[in-house]
């Protein structure tokens, strides 16, 4: 018998029992839409993540940063070395290290100071004191003006650059490029004494440009639309009052060079500071991701083990179906085989109509998933407030994976009822009532 002669017996043999059909390829569509709507959800948590990783720069970059203590075994140690980051660092491992594409220096303020505009508006937002690479390397671009440059580092002047909702909240729909803001904090500055200044020190500064809108942190809660970026060196100069720098980000070639950066950036931090690298930390973007990538596939592998129960079940009666089917078409195989069918055609005929039954049951089973995770991504939205938008990513991989085993699972199952047709005897089969 020829595969598509198969096909159509199989389909034929579905439109002669509609309901009965139905029911029976149920479990095969619960089970293939169930597998398809939690992947599909599954990856589409996953794709928030690696956006959010994005809006930090990328996977591909690593901050270090200043530390005073250290995990030792089960306790916290003191670090005791007075060494501390500086620009010319910065400036070192961006010259030194080949596995590195950009370097930049940042001294944040992420609580919130008291900014102040013109017409008495005021706000509280965040600042970073930053240089020129910043939104090269950050793949952010302006919005309006421009951003900060290597003779404003320089120079440390007083200029900075605001994120889009910052703008428009102290400044509406009026361009503030070339207006003044204050910024008013206190200063973390101590005296001779060592006893902290608690004074509250306002500074001027003139807007050069705003950013296009770059969105929350997930992972921190920030939101960069409600930063100030500023010169390193006048941030230093108003209000740190010293040439420390906090942090420094660090973007390698790729995410695959991580971890020859890291072992580059110890080397030019050790040369730099007497040989000490112990009084900084890094925080790898890596360990976040290698996390998600573990809980994705323990999601993935619990899913495929609830529907590989829920696709046996649907299996099994796919097998009660066709040998219901053999036992109401006996006669029709007894005449078959009269008229010179052999056994291989009369095993085709009745394994063909498994897989077709099976194959159509994936195929509703898939269009099933993908509505099923839209409406899951949908609800998810609403129950986990913290994306307006929640994208429902249906793998190729996957759909193609649940039509393959939809069709084993015909063929596994449907081939004990077609070895039981073929084997009937002509005279017998023609002679059942």
């Amino acid at each position: 018998m020829r595969l598509l002669e198969g096909i159509s017996v199989g389909i034929a043999a579905i439109r002669s029992n509609k309901m009965r059909s139905l029911l029976t390829m149920l479990g095969i569509i619960i089970g293939v839409a169930s597998v398809l709507a939690m992947i599909s959800i599954g990856d589409g948590a996953k794709e928030i993540v690696l956006r959010d990783a994005q809006k930090l720069g990328g996977a591909n970059q690593f901050t270090i940063y200043r530390t005073w203590y250290k995990r030792v075994g089960t306790s916290w140690r003191r670090i005791r070395s007075n060494e501390y980051m500086k620009y010319g660092d910065v400036l070192a491992i961006a010259a030194e290290c080949p596995s590195v594409i950009a370097v930049t220096p940042r001294i944040p303020e992420w609580r919130g100071a008291l900014i102040q505009a013109s017409k008495g508006r005021e706000t509280r937002a965040g600042y970073n004191g930053v240089d020129a690479t910043y939104h090269t390397a950050m793949d952010w671009k302006l919005k309006e003006g421009r951003f900060i440059s290597d003779e404003d580092v320089e120079n440390a002047a007083t200029i900075c650059v605001l994120g889009d909702e910052l703008a428009v909240e102290l400044f509406g729909e009026e361009s503030p490029i070339g207006q003044e803001i204050k910024i008013a904090r206190g200063n973390d500055r101590y005296d001779r004494y060592g006893r902290k200044d608690k004074k509250r020190y306002t500074e001027r500064f003139t807007i050069v440009g705003t950013m296009m809108p770059r969105g929350r942190s997930l992972r921190f809660g920030w939101s960069y639309d409600r930063l100030i970026f500023m010169p390193l060196t006048a941030t230093q100069e108003r209000f740190t009052g010293d040439d420390k720098v906090q942090d420094i980000v660090v973007y390698a070639k790729t995410v695959e060079h991580v971890p020859q950066a890291i072992e580059e950036v110890k080397a030019v931090i050790r040369k730099r500071h007497r040989n000490q690298d112990d009084f900084i930390n890094i925080f790898d973007m890596r360990e976040g991701m290698a996390q998600l990538e573990k809980i994705s596939k323990v999601i993935k592998i619990a899913l495929g083990s609830i529907a590989g129960f829920s696709l046996l079940v649907g299996g099994i009666g796919i097998m009660n179906m066709m040998l219901v089917a053999v036992s109401e078409r006996t006669r029709e195989i007894g005449l078959r085989k009269a008229l010179g069918a052999k056994r291989l055609d009369i095993l085709t005929q009745f394994l063909m109509e498994a897989v077709v039954l099976c194959s159509v049951g994936g195929l509703l089973g898939i269009g099933l998933g993908i509505f099923a995770g839209q409406g899951m991504a949908l609800l998810a939205v609403k129950i986990a407030k913290v994306v307006p938008e929640w994208p429902s990513v249906v793998s190729t991989q996957w759909v193609l994976i649940s039509i393959s085993f939809s069709a084993l699972i015909g063929i596994s199952f449907g081939l004990y009822p077609a070895i039981k047709a073929s084997s009937l005897s002509p005279i017998e089969a023609l002679r059942t009532e």
